[in-house]
Formats: structure tokens, sequence, C-alpha cells
């Protein structure tokens, strides 16, 4: 009998074992560190904690280009992850790489269901292709916001942000005239300067709807209303309307805007949690949408942030594990999870309404994300405000970047600055093409 019993237990042990081993492992590659980077591991705790049949295991890489850099390696000695973590201007160059397990077949293929309806249009389209079909799964999604010190707004007898530009600039003399020593801090940002502010303005960044209808696109943006844009930010600088912050000379705009030092702050919505942490206690400060030029009928704003890669190369069962976890991060409460820990935002309509229903942005420190919504959502996207899918992008904002640089520095004009940036783009765009002769985007 005693002896049964043994061989039972031992039967029991060794199933269990079996049972343990057997659990499915995959991996996930992503582009955040610090608090951000925390809490995209917590997500995977969550998930790994919500069942039992499969284990993410998720690392970061530091930061995206690098996340990408190590997944191309990794592949040649087919040691990539199943999910990779892509900026969202890395789209092109993913869905052209053939690589990619694309995400809506990925859920059709192993029977899930998501409404992909519900994914907000500025948003989608970043990862759709040609048929609307989503290639990766929107993860942590932003938008670009105006930060406003609302008591220094009191102290010029205001309490509302301005909505066009030429506004804004009365509400920075306003402020110098009232003894301010930085209406505004400034950093050059593709992402805010150009991208965004081509969205809101509908005003195209490159040929062929901004590279969507084929690779032979061509960059613009020195010729449209961007190129007034930043005549008028070097305008400002120069007036002592605009101080550059940077770490390099000191505080950054975010950190200059937090400590009370700026009026202004210009960035992503998901700073706002860590604004909301570094303000002193009676900081009274808010979000408001871009301003845009008088004139001008506002467009909706487009994603930043990242999306989640398929990658190819995989099991059956590990794609099943990524499709769970996809099928995770879509349910309302992931989205309540991310947007309490994250300042990102929910990426679908379901999310969204599920935390306007219990109230979530009616109080600090939620109060006024919802903003960021509105702006995404403020108008039908149309051909020139679903994105940007030009190859090598990442390069291309180098180059922008490199060129407003010279540009605080005093040895180029903006339009100078301007032109050489969109020639060196040009020869960017024009080099991806020949990498990819003969394809055309999905």
């Amino acid at each position: 009998m005693q002896k049964t019993l043994i061989a039972s237990t031992f039967a029991l042990l060794a199933l269990t074992t079996s049972a343990m081993a057997e659990k499915v492992k995959f991996e996930y590659w992503y582009g955040l560190t610090g608090q951000l980077g925390d809490q995209v591991q917590a997500t995977c705790d969550r998930f790994n904690a919500s069942q039992d049949k499969y284990e993410i295991s998720c690392v970061s890489q530091g930061d995206y280009a690098t996340a990408l850099q190590n997944t191309i390696a990794a592949f040649r000695a087919k040691k990539h992850p199943t999910i990779v973590q892509g900026v969202e201007v890395s789209a092109p160059d993913l869905m052209l790489s053939g690589q990619v397990y694309p995400a809506y077949k990925l859920m059709e293929d192993h029977g899930f269901d998501i409404n992909w309806d519900s994914y907000f249009p500025g948003i989608a389209n970043y990862y759709a292709d040609s048929q609307g079909r989503l290639w990766s799964m929107p993860f942590n999604s932003s938008t670009a916001m105006m930060y406003w010190n609302v008591d220094a707004y009191k102290s010029i007898g205001r309490d509302e942000a301005p909505k066009t530009w030429e506004e804004y600039e009365t509400v920075l003399r306003e402020l110098k005239e009232a003894g301010s020593a930085c209406p505004a801090g400034y950093a050059p940002s593709s992402w805010v300067d150009l991208e965004q502010f081509s969205m809101v303005h509908g005003e195209p960044i490159a040929t062929k709807n901004n590279g969507y209808d084929g690779l032979d696109a061509e960059v613009v943006f020195n010729t449209t209303l961007h190129a007034k844009h930043m005549k008028d930010i070097k305008r400002w600088i120069d007036e002592g309307l605009l101080l550059i912050k940077t770490r390099e000379t000191g505080l950054s705009t975010r950190d200059a805007f937090a400590a009370g030092e700026c009026a202004h702050y210009f960035g992503s919505i998901a700073s706002h949690q860590a604004v909301t942490e570094q303000v002193g206690e009676g900081f009274l400060w808010d979000v408001a949408m871009l301003p845009v030029y008088e004139g001008t009928e506002r467009k909706n704003s487009v994603v930043g942030g990242a999306s989640l890669w398929t990658l190819s190369g995989k099991t059956d069962e590990q794609y099943r594990g990524a499709a769970e976890y996809f099928q995770f991060l879509a349910k309302p409460e992931s989205a309540e999870f991310w947007s309490t820990v994250t300042g990102y935002i929910p990426v679908t309509d379901e999310g969204f309404d599920y935390l306007v229903k219990k109230g979530f942005y009616d109080e600090r420190p939620y109060k006024g994300r919802e903003k960021a919504i509105e702006s995404l959502t403020y108008s039908p996207v149309t051909p020139l405000t679903r994105g940007i899918r030009l190859g090598n992008f990442v390069q291309i904002r180098a180059e922008w970047t490199s060129q407003m640089q010279a540009v605080l520095s005093g040895q180029k004009t903006p339009q100078e600055a301007l032109d050489d940036a969109a020639k060196r783009s040009n020869t960017i765009l024009r080099k991806f093409e020949r990498t990819y002769n003969g394809k055309t985007l999905p």
C-alpha cells in the first residue's frame, strides 16, 4: 500500500513537472527604460499571472533604435524574439522586411476576434496597409500637446490656452512684459515641429500622400507652412520669447516647465505622468491641443510612440502565445492599467469609453489626458493626416534636427536649413527605394 502511495506521488510530481516544463515560452524585446520600461515589464507579469499556458519573457533593449538593430542582428543567428516593439515611423521598414507576421493575420489564423474598427483612425492608419488591415498592434500611443502654466496665465489676465500661433505669440509677449524670464522653452523636435504641426494643418511632408502611395516619394516640407513656422520660431528665439532648453545646457524643456522656469512646453501626452510627479504642490498647469495658424481648418493629429510587431521564424505555439498577449492588451482593463501607470492613452474607443464611464479623467492626476484623444479624433483622417510612410524616417528626423541645430547656432537661416534637410532626406529616400527595388508597400 505504502509502495503504491509513493509510486502515485512520484507519478503526480512527474506530471506536475512535465506540465510546468511544457509552458510555452516566447520573447518580447522592447525599447523603453526607467519607469516606462518597468511598466512594460508589469504588463508582461500581469499576462503571465492571468493564465498558466504561456510565459512571455520581456527584455528591454534600451531604446527603439537599439531594439530593432538587435533584432536584425539576432535574425542572423536565429535568436530573434517573437515580438519586437517598433517606433511608429519604422512601419515601412518592417512591412517591407519580409520578416513580419502581420497582426491582423496572426489574430485571424489563431481564432481571435479583434474589433479592429475600435482602434482610433489617427493611430490605426500608421500601422495599416492599403486595405486598412493592421500589421502591428498599437501599444504605447501618444500625441503632441501644449503644456501651459495656469498660474502664469493668470498673471496676465488669461485663463485659456491659445488656439492659434498668432495668439500664442501675443501670450509670449505679454508674459515677457510681465517679467517672465522664460515665456517658453524650446528644443528642436521633428515630431512636434514638423510631423504633428504638418498633420494638424493638413500640410504634406512628402509627395505620394506622405509616402503611402509609393516608394518614389520626395519630401516637400521646405516648401510648406512648416517653413514659415520655423522662421517664426527663430524670430521668437531672437526676440527672447523662447529660450533654448536642453539637458546639455541645464534643464530640458519639460523639466524647465515642471520647475516653473518656463511657462510652456510642447511634448508628448505621455509626459503627463512625469510632469505630474515633478511639479511642486500647488502648481497649476494644464494641457491643450497644438495651436494652428489663423485661417487654417484644424485637422487631426497623429500617433506617436510604438506598436508591437510579430516576427517570422517561430513555432505555431509561440504565435498563439503572442496572439493571447495581444488579446490581453486589447482588453479595457489593460487600457486602464496602462493609462494609470503611464501617460499613454487608450488606443481604442472601447478602452477610452471604459475609462470615461469610470470617471478616470474627472480628477487629477489624469484630468486633461482626454484632450489627446480629442486631438487625435478632431477630424476624419485624410490621405495627408493618416501618418508618414517614408523609409528610414528615423534618419530623416536626424537630418532635420541637425539642420535646425545649425539654425540655432547662427550658421544657417531656417530656409537654408530646411532646403538642405530636404535634399539630404531625399537622398535617404532614394537609397531606401533602391534597397526595395521592385517592391511595393502593402
